[in-house]
């Protein structure tokens, strides 16, 4: 029988060590927040003209709901990060990021017009549904994480820009979804290896004869490489595309 992985040392590849900022770095789950962001960026990208102001204020809308509300509401509910972090604060933490998103969701809507208004009121259900799992879950699952961090924001970020819908977005939103599907696929088994595996045990045969012991680094291994690689290609794509249009 294989020992536990690292796994069981961290929560996440990304957590940092104990203390009291790094909990709050740990809490913002850094890659995938970056991962989500660029969502927003390559939305608004394909816009026909991109207004850096309107662009700086959705991503700074979504860092707020998803970085800072939907992740400080996920680690009052059971803990899965293990943070020293008081319930008090994780709460304050949710209902200031969720204000400040709202606030900038105000904004854009004095700028671009009421079509704004259905994100402005679907953006906090979604970070509050999913993450306290109302509605008997029907948010969350990973199709509703998928559209909820994937497509919702590729979509907002469009119509922050434009001030109404086309194709060209919903093509991109749907694409947003199956990259964050994708995703999941990966992250729902690291995290149950990390959090939830206290041993692995098992041999591969290969045709040669040889054989691979498994144990749980192992397994992980290339499913946190796959979640490096995207996140990082992700957001360099997003950035490279914003670049373009912004220059």
């Amino acid at each position: 029988m294989a020992e536990p992985a690292d796994t069981g040392a961290r929560p996440a590849f990304y957590a940092a060590g104990p203390g009291r900022w790094r909990d709050w770095w740990t809490l913002l789950h850094p890659p995938f927040t970056a991962w989500h962001l660029a969502y927003v960026v390559l939305g608004a990208a394909i816009a026909p003209q991109v207004a850096l102001s309107r662009l700086l204020a959705a991503v700074g809308a979504f860092f707020l709901a998803v970085g800072v509300a939907a992740h400080a509401l996920d680690e009052w509910h059971g803990r899965p990060l293990r943070t020293s972090i008081p319930a008090s604060a994780l709460i304050a933490a949710t209902v200031a990021g969720l204000a400040g998103a709202v606030g900038l969701g105000v904004w854009g809507v004095i700028r671009v017009g009421w079509v704004l208004i259905p994100f402005m009121i679907i953006g906090p259900l979604l970070v509050i549904g999913y993450n306290a799992e109302l509605f008997r879950g029907l948010i969350h699952t990973d199709l509703g994480f998928a559209i909820a961090w994937g497509g919702f924001p590729a979509l907002t970020g469009y119509v922050g820009q434009t001030g109404r819908l086309a194709l060209a977005p919903v093509i991109m939103a749907a694409a947003a979804t199956a990259l964050s599907l994708g995703q999941r696929h990966l992250s729902t088994p690291a995290r149950t290896l990390r959090r939830r595996t206290s041993a692995v045990c098992g041999v591969i045969t290969l045709n040669s004869g040889e054989e691979i012991t498994i144990d749980a680094a192992r397994l992980l291994e290339p499913l946190e490489r796959a979640l490096r690689s995207l996140s990082w290609g992700v957001v360099l794509l997003a950035a490279a595309v914003a670049t373009a249009r912004l220059a």
